[in-house]
């Protein structure tokens, strides 16, 4: 397939590109459609069990739950507040105990240490593939020099597997800035020098991005989907090794009702205190939830937008997004994408999978609070979005259940909150209000709820609090019977220390993320758009000025609710200072996490460490090198 000559079309687009191969992409129906193959060759035995285990465990476990603390709250009756506090407790236990289930699943399978799906084994020589396959990296206003040393890291490894010829790499840009732009298009012709890759690396830039990266992804598989039978879709700051990609397309090659195979990044590359938080928790955390996601999602599981091998015909045929009625948040274009177009390939009787057991997937992670919230109040809007695709016509239940996760997870933040508002209200509303403040100065709700059944009680929150923090354990203790990851992590020792780090931390945050995830679902029910914005991916710092426009109001809350706190009574005050200490604190806490010097510091003690710091595959070493050198 010869390229054709690079030819600017317009002041805002420009190609380079080989012959078209157009190939048709219908857009789909919400209203109509059945589900094709309700049973797939891929999918696992006795997935039924795993399932029951799963949902039918959460039930059971959630059941017990609810029926102890319904005992402890018909002490005093069953008034209309406990009702409140008894539904809020059922939801949310619900949520840690699916967790809960996940994570053991995923620590047994890690301790078993069992063949990967789909015949995938990192373990065998590599396969020789047959059929071609495009990586497309989308960008939008991202480094150039950046984003194009990382494309060569991934096509000098491809190289390296000796199986160049059967891929194809293309730059897919949604870039609006110009400067930008015209940078992409010099750092482009560049790669081109560097790697000789004339043939195999190509460059597009839309003139109108619209439906951002779905529409972005959708214009190149409309225009040259036919010439490959496989896609292989990247995010600007993904890296894969050439010998996963050659894996990942040998197993969808071989697999013919396999529509898409999602690999499991790992975080990497943070050099801020909290970009080193998140790739720690991802990295030590994070098998043992992947494992457990994929062992009972089988041929059902879902799909994160990047680091995933897709079959082409498969997208074409059944991932064409419709516009959603309405208007803006919840009509127009699909924001969160990834999960709709795994919903509607499942329902055109295509496989999904996720292998967890595949190395050599690496992302990287948002350098800040900020940066990270950012881009969860973007996820929030796609999320909630989703309530208009739920009822969509033949979907997998397995779909369904993914959707409502998505949905629910932004409501845990305003119902935690509720829960901890209810479990001051009830106590406050039995001792009764007294205006001069005499009634209440020996008020506390620690001791108004050991008063009504304090064994239950102590029970109850012991059962919640190590369902909440299983995952983390349990994922610590993998670590410690994997060697090589123990010793990646600094050791035993050192890698508890981390834990308890990344632990604190992530407390003080939780109260920041609370409030501003419960802002961002009242934005969205309000109407009000995220916008589309690039990301930042190195330095999360952010001025003084920015600091106290983003979350000054933030601690002026937090110190006034803990002087009414402290004016009730001091028991009230230190029963909600883990949540007032978190909203007093929220600057200094933004601005030391965003920071480089307390990451390095941690990172020079093999603090917060992972196995990719320690020991760095070739290809990170490589994209590190070439991000260096002057552009």
């Amino acid at each position: 397939m010869s390229p054709m000559p690079a030819q600017a079309t317009q002041s805002a687009a420009y190609e380079s590109l080989p012959t078209p191969a157009p190939i048709a992409m219908p857009v789909q129906s919400l209203r109509e459609g059945r589900l094709d193959r309700r049973a797939l060759s891929t999918t696992p035995a006795r997935i039924g069990w795993r399932r029951f285990y799963m949902i039918g465990g959460t039930i059971a476990l959630t059941a017990l739950a609810a029926w102890q603390m319904w005992r402890v709250l018909r002490v005093d009756g069953l008034q209309v507040l406990e009702g409140a506090l008894l539904l809020l407790f059922v939801f949310l236990f619900a949520w840690v105990a699916q967790s809960l289930l996940g994570a053991l699943a995923g620590f047994v399978l890690l301790l078993a240490r069992g063949p990967g799906r789909l015949g995938i084994d990192p373990s065998q020589p590599l396969p020789v593939l047959g059929a071609r396959t495009a990586l497309l990296m989308p960008t939008y206003n991202e480094d150039p020099h950046r984003l194009m040393a990382g494309l060569q890291a991934i096509y000098e490894s491809v190289r390296d597997t000796g199986q160049l010829q059967c891929f194809d790499f293309f730059i897919l840009s949604d870039t609006t800035r110009a400067e930008i732009a015209e940078g992409e298009i010099a750092e482009f012709h560049a790669l081109l020098e560097r790697t000789g890759g004339q043939s195999r690396i190509f460059y597009r830039r839309r003139a109108d991005n619209s439906e951002r990266k779905a529409g972005n992804i959708a214009e190149w598989v409309r225009r040259f989907g036919a010439a490959y039978p496989h896609m292989l879709i990247l995010d600007a700051d993904s890296l894969m090794t050439g010998d996963t990609i050659v894996r990942l397309a040998a197993a969808i090659e071989t697999h013919a009702d396999v529509g898409l195979i999602q690999s499991l990044p790992v975080i990497v590359g943070g050099t801020s205190l909290f970009a080193r938080m998140q790739q720690f928790s991802g990295r030590v955390y994070g098998p043992v939830i992947a494992h457990g996601v994929a062992w009972w999602h089988g041929a059902e599981s879902n799909y994160w937008g990047h680091n995933a091998i897709i079959r082409t015909r498969a997208f074409a045929e059944c991932t064409g997004l419709p516009r959603l009625p309405g208007k803006k948040p919840f009509g127009g274009h699909v924001l969160s994408h990834d999960f709709v177009e795994a919903a509607l390939m499942r329902r055109g009787g295509w496989a999904l999978h996720m292998v967890p057991t595949l190395h050599g997937s690496y992302e990287e992670g948002p350098p800040s609070l900020t940066d990270l919230l950012v881009r969860d109040r973007r996820w929030c809007q796609g999320n909630l979005q989703h309530a208009a695709v739920l009822p969509a016509r033949g979907l997998h239940w397995v779909n369904r259940w993914h959707f409502m996760i998505g949905i629910g997870h932004y409501f845990t933040a305003p119902m935690w909150a509720m829960l901890m508002l209810v479990g001051i209200g009830i106590p406050l509303e039995q001792a009764g209000i007294d205006p001069n403040g005499g009634a209440l100065a020996s008020f506390s709700p620690a001791a108004y709820w050991r008063s009504l059944d304090p064994e239950r009680i102590v029970w109850l929150f012991v059962a919640t609090m190590g369902a909440l923090f299983a995952p983390k354990i349990l994922g610590y203790l993998a670590m410690l019977l994997d060697p090589a990851q123990r010793r990646g992590c600094g050791g035993a020792l050192r890698a508890f220390v981390s834990m308890l780090l990344e632990s604190v931390l992530a407390a003080l945050m939780a109260p920041i993320v609370m409030f501003v995830q419960s802002r961002g679902v009242a934005e969205v029910l309000a109407g009000r758009d995220s916008g589309w914005e690039s990301q930042r991916r190195d330095d999360g710092t952010l001025p003084l000025s920015a600091l106290l426009k983003s979350y000054g109001g933030l601690s002026l809350f937090g110190l006034f609710a803990g002087v009414v706190a402290l004016f009730v009574s001091p028991s009230l005050a230190a029963w909600m200072s883990p949540v007032i200490l978190g909203l007093v604190l929220a600057i200094p806490i933004v601005a030391l996490t965003s920071a480089r010097t307390p990451g390095q510091w941690l990172r020079e003690r093999k603090l917060l460490n992972i196995p990719e710091e320690t020991d760095p595959p070739p290809i990170l070493v490589r994209a590190t090198t070439l991000r260096r050198q002057s552009a």
